[in-house]
């Protein structure tokens, strides 16, 4: 019975997850006309960081502090693996 919210939010999340990349190749295709597929690879390193950060956590930690904490981990690994990949 609790099953079909669960699998529709999983839905609506993988979905923006599709779109974000779709939305970066385009706009890289659009200026460039050259495909750039490191967009997957720093959205990778990016998840990997949000997970690292949750297994940081200890045990117990209320999801309202452990939603944003993994944001930040995801974006700060997501961010220095772009910067290091520009230069």
């Amino acid at each position: 019975m609790h099953e079909l919210p669960q699998q529709l939010a999983n839905g609506l999340i993988l979905g923006a997850m599709y779109g974000l990349i779709a939305i970066g190749y385009t706009m890289v295709y659009g200026i460039v006309q050259l495909i750039n597929f490191a967009h997957g690879e720093i959205f990778m390193v990016g998840g990997f960081g949000a997970l690292t950060a949750h297994l940081a956590l200890p045990d117990g930690t209320a999801l309202a502090l452990a939603l944003p904490l993994m944001v930040l981990g995801g974006v700060l690994a997501s961010v220095t693996i772009g910067v290091a990949a520009e230069d």
